[in-house]
């Protein structure tokens, strides 16, 4: 009987000790889980940091102004109201414009003190537009405003920046879904033939071919979701056009932006919709965003990312 107890007291004592241990391994896991938690929340936060300084640069989106299509031939550009390409900003005689079977020329009015690429101008200048390379920056208003030739389809557009522009000077900032892991996931990236390309429209319903180098999948909530990827820099990273279940309500109507790295060995890559954004077309209508193909139109409710932009004074759009 002593035997008995004593067995029973040492099991007691081991029970304990166990209990113990598992008590104190408890709140270190969960202090762990925590600390990552708190990590990736500061990450995003980093993020959107960057995302806002990058936003309202001088030369950011929130700068443009106007935005001109130009035809073949000669074009007075400037502020007169009688000039063919009248500008929102600058000097009432900027200079001439020449569009000559996809070649442009500039010539600069002497006395508008016109800047290309940060340098007095000095004569007539050869414009890079954005598709041939780093564009040409014709700048103006002692370099507050400047526009840059791109290129859309086979058409031709001066885009035009002003740094005191009211969109930039009185932009109050982003509204965002909280931060969620849950919108983080692990996708499979399956890899389209080489050279594979993937009409776009864009928001003034032009069609442009993309380079689509492959898909990702995801799993939510035991469903399966694939988008089209989409290489629009040329630097590997996978660029997503989507829309959702909360466009046009809490998020912007038309698409938002996500970005995932190249995927590594395993076929793999993350897809974190924390870092889904507006379009440029959110904040001006100046711009010329890609709209999403059909198959990016998500079924369900990416409550995660960027809200709809606010109007300037703070009011959401």
């Amino acid at each position: 009987m002593r035997k008995t107890l004593l067995i029973l007291s040492l099991a007691g004592v081991v029970a304990g000790i166990v209990g113990c241990n598992k008590d104190k391994a408890g709140p270190a896991v969960d202090t762990a889980a925590q600390a990552e938690r708190r990590a990736y929340e500061q990450s995003i936060e980093t993020w959107r940091a960057g995302r806002l300084e990058r936003l309202q640069r001088p030369t950011g989106w929130l700068s443009l102004v106007g935005m001109h299509w130009i035809e073949q031939g000669a074009t007075r550009v400037g502020t007169n109201p009688k000039f063919t390409t009248r500008l929102a900003v600058g000097p009432d005689d900027l200079g001439t414009l020449i569009l000559d079977k996809g070649k442009l020329e500039f010539q600069p009015n002497p006395d508008a003190g016109v800047l290309i690429d940060g340098q007095p101008a000095t004569g007539p200048v050869s414009l890079v537009a954005d598709t041939d390379g780093e564009p040409t920056v014709v700048g103006f208003n002692k370099g507050d405003a400047s526009f840059i030739v791109i290129k859309r389809g086979d058409k031709y557009a001066l885009r035009v920046r002003d740094a005191l522009a009211p969109t930039r000077t009185q932009f109050t900032g982003i509204d965002h879904f909280p931060v969620d892991p849950q919108w983080r996931f692990k996708a499979k990236f399956t890899p389209h033939p080489p050279g594979q390309t993937m009409d776009i429209v864009n928001i003034l319903s032009m069609v442009e071919p993309m380079p689509n180098p492959g898909t990702l999948t995801f799993e939510k909530d035991g469903k399966t979701f694939t988008l089209e990827a989409l290489d629009d820099t040329g630097d590997g990273q996978l660029f997503v056009v989507f829309a959702d279940g909360t466009s046009g309500h809490e998020s912007y109507p038309a698409s938002r932006f996500v970005y995932a790295d190249p995927a590594g060995p395993d076929g793999t890559t993350i897809l974190d919709f924390n870092k889904a954004y507006n379009p440029p077309c959110a904040f001006t209508a100046f711009s010329t965003c890609p709209t999403p193909p059909l198959s990016n139109r998500l079924p369900i409710r990416i409550e995660a990312g960027e809200k709809k932009p606010r109007k300037v004074g703070g009011a959401a759009t």
